[in-house]
This record gives structure tokens, C-alpha cells and sequence, in this order.
């Protein structure tokens, strides 16, 4: 009666956690609509520099945080740091209506950007709570929180085209009021239900609690992190401007597009905890990686038109030009036939489509001789990169990052389970910075190449390097330990 009581108990502060983070989540995404409403509508002026960086600063803040707040989860408990969290946060929310100039934005952006840093508070919070057994469910389960960012690239636009209607200039205003006040009711509904619990006999110093980090293996996570979570949190951002750019779809089609990508790898994590407690974090790593690999390789092949020389008519003997059309050539009475160009009526094919026609090079009256250039061969072969295609791949490897992110946190109570705060904030931070640098080397490919596809170059690359590090860590052990070999590999 005991433990069901205690597991019930623990279900409750999973979804306190759960909710809390949701909520952060959607906070944390909000610039990405806000920062782009505003600019698009005039109602600020701000550069293309100055949008970057007010998208930015919140994921960068909220990444480089996670560590401090994942000592003080470890130290003293989820409850209060998670209370204290959102009830901060709550304050420039509420202060963002007043502010107007940039700086004033970005200083309030750094501030309310803290939300991000809730993930590192909800691991340690919730791991201490659950048994091992449980512990893969329980993280994908509170990791769902993900979907946040979805919530707010769906909901977010339409909500201030609504309040802009009476007073277009003022009309968002509400919005992060709206924010404000959801933080500030979750934060009084914790303090009010939550229960305290920290790690029994705590009495580490933060400089004994930072020894862990000295761990390779924490980097390793940190990488597996950086992609499924970093890049996921990069591309809710900038599969929109992809969307619109490179397949032309209106702002609305573009955000729902994006969402289709965020809302699924975001709900997937619980399922991802399933598997990881069922099969080990390991195998389902494998999985992971592997698909990614697969995946990006598919993605990177950009919508792109190829023209190339086709095969040409050659004069079969010397002599005069007496005619010229674009359908015949005429060497005295031999006729040669011309091939025209045919519209392509394939429009956005799966598969590459071809179409080859000749252009004539010579003049009635020319004296040509034999296999001579009559009319020259051109081919053109078009991708579409088919967007229907396009999104059901972005979708899956959405999918495949959502189990991932589950997987890297199942392994961390087992290695490390006095310092669940500290390292997950470490793993967290890496994949936080994943989330504020992936747009940044985005876009530096894409100016470099102009490509839009060439992110997903990015992605593969370093997609192949961890599934590499994986093998090489797990081939390396198998070496070592061998007669333990079965227990330690399901750990890894």
C-alpha cells in the first residue's frame, strides 16, 4: 500500500513537472513569433542582426544556465528552485509590453530566457522520484514538455493577428501577459502541491559535485544531446524561412509546417523512455543515430535543375545549307529533324524528370562539312525535392531526435546518480547550445553555399561522427570487459 501510494505520489509531481515545463518551453520559443510579428508589421525596425540576436539571447540563456540550476535542484530540492524559477520569469514577461527599444527587449529576453534552464531543474526533480526501472518512462514522460514550442508556433500567430485587429499597434502587447500570468499560476500551484525531496545525505561541495564533469562519457551524452535536442530546437526555428523560401508557402502553411516537425518529436520522448527502459538506452541510440544518418542523407539533396549538354545532329555529308527551321535542317534534299523543347508538365515529381531537346548552331547558305554541328543537344534534369516528401522525412527524423532525447537522459541516473542535476544541466547546456548556435552555422552555410540544403550536410556529418564515437566507445569495452560484457553494454 506503501509504494502505491509513494508511485502515486510521484505521477503527481510528474505532471506538476510536465505542465511547468510545457509552459517554460512555449516561453522560451516565444521571440521566434513575437520578434518576427513585430518586425513584419513595422511596428519595430530592427535589423536582420538585431532579429538574430533577439531570437538567440533567450535559447543562449536559457542553455548556459541549466548547469547552476541543476547544482542548486541537487543541493535543495526541485520544489523551490522550480518555484523560484517561474515566478522570476514571470516578471519580465510582464515587463515586455513596456519596452521599446532593442536593448530594453534583449535585456527582458535574457531574463524571461531563464525558462529554458526548467529542463535541468524537471530531470533532477523528477529522476529522484522514480525507481531505476521506471526512470526511462518517467524523463520521456516530463521531456514531452518539448511540445511547448509547438503550442507556440501554432497558437502564437493567430493569437496576435487577433489582438492586433482593434489596435494593430499595441495589440500584442497581451500576449506575453498571457505568458506571464500562465508562469505565475504554475509557480503559486507549486508551492501550494508540490512536495520537497532532494538526494539523502547530500553534503557534496559544488566543487566535489563539478568531478563529474571531468567524465568523458558526459561530453559524449553532451554530443548525442547537441543533435537531438540542439538541432531540434535549431530547425523549430528555421525549417520556417525554409518552408517559405525554398518551396514558397505563406507564413501560416510555413508554421503549421514547422509545427508538424516540433509537436511530434516533442511527444514522441515518453515512448522514446519506453524503449530505452525495455531495450536499453543503448540499442535504441544505435537506432537513432543510424536513422539520423539515413535520413539526412535523403534531406540533403537539394531542389536544384541541372542543365548539361544533350546528344547534338551531326551533318552526315558536306555540302549547302538550303533550309533552316526549327524542326528541319536541309543539306541540299537530306533533311536532318530537329528535336524541340517540350514543357514539362511534371510538376513537384518525387523523381528527378528529364528533358532534352536541339538548338540548331548553323545558318541557311553555310557551307558545312561532314559531321559537322548541325544543332546542338541540351538536357536539363529537374529535382523537385518534392515538399510533401521533404516534410515526411523532416517529420521522421523529428521522430527518431524525440526518442533520442529520451534515450541520452536514461543513461544519466545510471552513471551518475548523486549528480543527476549537475550533469544533466551539463548535457542539457551542450544541447541548449546546439539549439543557439544550429541557426548560426545554418546560416553561414547557406550564405556560403546557397543552398538551404546544405544544413542538413551539417547534420549528417555530425550525425555520423557520434554514431561513430558510440561504436568505437562500445567496441573499446567490449574489448576490455568482456567476461561482464552483456551488463555493461545494455548500460552504455
Amino acid at each position: 500500500m506503501k509504494n502505491t501510494n509513494s508511485l502515486s505520489q510521484s505521477h503527481n509531481i510528474l505532471f506538476l513537472n510536465t505542465l511547468a515545463f510545457t509552459v517554460c518551453f512555449a516561453c522560451w520559443t516565444l521571440n521566434g513569433v513575437l520578434v518576427t510579428f513585430l518586425v513584419d508589421n513595422g511596428i519595430f525596425h530592427w535589423s536582420v542582426v538585431q532579429v538574430g540576436w533577439l531570437l538567440g539571447i533567450p535559447i543562449l540563456t536559457g542553455s548556459i544556465m541549466r548547469l547552476p540550476i541543476g547544482i542548486l535542484t541537487d543541493k535543495y530540492g526541485g520544489k523551490y528552485v522550480f518555484s523560484f524559477l517561474l515566478l522570476l520569469c514571470s516578471i519580465p514577461l510582464f515587463l515586455l509590453p513596456l519596452a521599446d527599444s532593442f536593448f530594453m527587449f534583449a535585456l527582458l529576453s535574457f531574463f524571461f530566457g531563464m525558462v529554458g534552464t526548467s529542463f535541468a531543474v524537471g530531470i533532477g526533480y523528477t529522476s529522484i522520484w522514480y525507481p531505476k526501472e521506471w526512470q526511462g518512462r518517467a524523463l520521456g514522460i516530463f521531456g514531452m514538455g518539448n511540445a511547448g514550442a509547438a503550442i507556440t508556433t501554432f497558437l502564437a500567430p493567430s493569437l496576435l493577428n487577433h489582438f492586433s485587429i482593434e489596435d494593430p499597434q499595441n495589440g500584442w502587447k497581451i500576449l506575453p501577459v498571457m505568458y506571464a500570468v500562465a508562469l505565475l499560476v504554475i509557480g503559486v500551484a507549486f508551492l501550494i502541491f508540490a512536495k520537497n525531496k532532494k538526494i539523502e545525505n547530500q553534503t557534496k561541495t559544488v566543487s566535489q559535485m563539478l568531478q563529474s564533469l571531468k567524465s568523458a562519457r558526459v561530453w559524449r551524452f553532451g554530443a548525442y544531446y547537441f543533435l537531438v535536442f540542439g538541432c531540434f530546437v535549431a530547425y523549430s526555428q528555421w525549417l520556417l524561412p525554409n518552408f517559405m523560401n525554398v518551396y514558397q508557402t505563406s507564413l501560416v502553411m510555413g508554421g503549421l509546417f514547422a509545427t508538424l516537425f516540433s509537436l511530434p518529436s516533442g511527444v514522441i520522448r515518453a515512448f522514446g523512455g519506453y524503449l530505452s527502459d525495455k531495450f536499453g538506452a543503448r540499442k535504441v541510440m544505435y537506432w537513432v543515430l543510424s536513422s539520423s544518418v539515413i535520413l539526412s542523407a535523403l534531406l540533403m539533396i537539394p531542389k536544384m535543375e541541372i542543365t548539361t549538354t544533350g546528344p547534338g545532329v551531326l551533318a552526315t555529308k558536306k555540302g549547302i545549307i538550303t533550309s533552316v527551321s526549327s524542326e528541319k535542317i536541309k543539306i541540299g534534299e537530306t533533311e536532318f529533324t530537329i528535336a524541340r523543347k517540350k514543357e514539362n508538365d511534371v510538376e513537384n515529381s518525387i523523381f528527378p524528370t528529364r528533358t532534352s531537346w536541339q538548338q540548331v548552331v548553323v545558318a541557311q547558305n553555310q557551307t558545312v562539312k561532314k559531321k559537322e554541328l548541325l544543332a546542338k543537344g541540351i538536357t536539363v534534369i529537374k529535382f523537385d525535392a518534392n515538399m510533401w516528401v521533404f516534410l515526411v522525412l523532416v517529420i521522421l527524423i523529428g521522430i527518431s531526435w524525440g526518442i533520442g532525447k529520451a534515450a541520452v537522459y536514461k543513461h544519466i541516473p545510471e552513471y551518475f546518480p548523486t549528480e543527476v542535476g549537475v550533469v544533466g544541466g551539463m548535457v542539457g547546456m551542450i544541447g541548449g547550445l546546439g539549439g543557439f548556435f544550429g541557426p548560426i552555422i545554418f546560416g553561414y552555410l547557406l550564405t556560403a553555399t546557397g543552398i538551404w540544403s546544405s544544413s542538413w550536410i551539417f547534420i549528417l556529418i555530425f550525425s555520423a561522427v557520434c554514431l561513430t564515437w558510440m561504436h568505437y566507445t562500445i567496441t573499446k569495452i567490449m574489448n576490455e570487459k568482456q567476461p561482464v560484457l552483456a551488463k555493461v553494454i545494455d548500460r552504455q
